[in-house]
């Protein structure tokens, strides 16, 4: 007589309701077992399951089981059902539909590729408190792409550096300063110095260019920190901080984003640490979970790759993100899941890592000119210095807008040509 009942799990003839939560995997089961074996497994240890029948089961807690009811070669549909999940809480939502079932021994490896949220989950969570439009009516600028910069090197200026190159990028044509993952309040860098100095810089800079100027502060620490940087950002008068995501945690996040509901500020989500569990394309969890959830618990901006940068950004996994983040009926594919959006605003995706003027063009060719456009060494590493960079990106950015061949557009704009001499359209590796 069999103890284990994870095929009571399995419902191919299973016909999801509109508030059941889809969660959507790529299985590979070890050697010895069936997809379904794998699949019944899922589905139990994320729901009410566990690796042998139980004396406390009961008809009542039966039907809050989760069921693998879709297969296509190795991919599973699970469905769950609405009372599994905490209403608006995102690290319970983790904990259930990835939590222990990525280290299952009949598991060789498994990849959780999206979530399909529903209505109901998605009203307890505000969403973006500025979205693609707030964060464009800021800066009163429509037509073209919101440009920022990292000074480099990203740790190691001071807090005056660090400022007096924020002056410079702005000058140059820049809108939005940002700090870098790493940098938060070093010994050579302090946190409320740097910012102090960095918001006067920012004053000089609209004043001189007439332009809407902003800094993206990286207030990440632990979240009481977080709430005293975010509190003093506003108090200068700024309109945005950015906050590792993933370091600081789900519920950090949802802190934070409570906070600055009060403070008026946008939240600049910055993806580090995604790699560890998004690259291997067989195991963990997709960049599109990490960005879904952002945009629900509501970050207005999120890195999205670039395709052709430094960082590793498959074309179809960045045309996914674009769109997910930037629409409100999502159309899933093999890879992905329908998802409708209702009342939750759109994420103004950004696009950084490894790009210069040579390759702009190409990136908004490839995604869209309705991004946040993020260059560091391809501003900093210009042979003129970080004024004479900022220009280059404006320029290589009106050259595309105007459909002119970036090589073409340098010939009259002298920024530009030094920087194609530089690195002409190499794709940094």
């Amino acid at each position: 007589m069999s103890f284990e009942w994870y095929m009571d799990f399995v419902d191919k003839k299973y016909n999801p309701s509109e508030e059941d939560l889809i969660a959507l995997f790529k299985v590979t089961p070890s050697p010895n077992y069936s997809i379904e074996d794998a699949a019944g497994r899922i589905a139990s240890e994320s729901s009410i399951g566990t690796w042998t029948t139980l004396s406390t089961m009961n008809e009542r807690i039966r039907a809050l089981m989760a069921k693998a009811y879709e297969f296509n070669k190795n991919y599973v549909k699970v469905a769950y059902p609405k009372e599994l999940f905490e209403e608006g809480n995102i690290p319970q939502l983790i904990s259930s539909v990835a939590g222990n079932i990525f280290g299952m021994k009949a598991i060789e490896s498994l990849r959780l590729l999206d979530i399909k949220l529903p209505r109901w989950y998605l009203k307890y969570f505000r969403g973006p408190q500025k979205g693609i439009d707030g964060v464009r009516d800021i800066f009163k600028v429509y037509s073209r792409p919101l440009l920022a910069t990292v000074p480099k090197p990203k740790v190691g200026m001071t807090s005056e550096e660090h400022a007096e190159a924020g002056f410079e990028a702005w000058v140059g044509g820049i809108d939005l300063l940002k700090d870098d993952e790493n940098l938060s309040s070093q010994p050579f860098n302090r946190f409320e110095e740097r910012v102090k100095l960095t918001f006067k810089k920012r004053d000089a800079a609209e004043k001189e260019t007439g332009e809407k100027k902003d800094y993206l502060v990286n207030i990440t620490s632990e979240t009481k920190e977080m709430i005293k940087r975010a509190r003093l950002v506003r108090e200068l008068g700024g309109n945005f901080v950015m906050v590792d995501i993933l370091t600081v945690g789900w519920s950090a996040l949802q802190t934070i984003r409570e906070e600055c509901e009060d403070l008026k500020l946008a939240i600049h989500a910055h993806r580090a640490f995604h790699a560890a569990f998004t690259r291997n394309p067989e195991h963990g969890m997709t960049m599109l979970v990490v960005a879904k959830l952002a945009r629900l618990i509501g970050v207005d901006n999120i890195h999205v790759g670039t395709v052709v940068g430094k960082l590793e950004s498959p074309l179809q996994e960045v045309k996914d993100l674009y769109n997910e983040m930037t629409s409100q009926k999502f159309k899933g594919n093999e890879l992905t899941l329908d998802q409708e959006w209702y009342n939750i605003k759109p994420t103004f995706p950004v696009s950084s890592g490894g790009l210069h003027p040579g390759i702009i063009q190409e990136v908004m060719e490839i995604i869209s000119s309705n991004i946040i456009i993020q260059v560091g060494g391809g501003l900093w590493g210009h042979p003129m210095g970080g004024r004479a960079g900022a220009k280059a990106i404006r320029q290589a950015i009106d050259a595309y807008l105007k459909g002119v061949d970036v090589l073409e557009y340098a010939k009259d704009h002298e920024e530009l040509k030094v920087a194609l001499e530089k690195w002409g359209v190499s794709k940094p590796s």
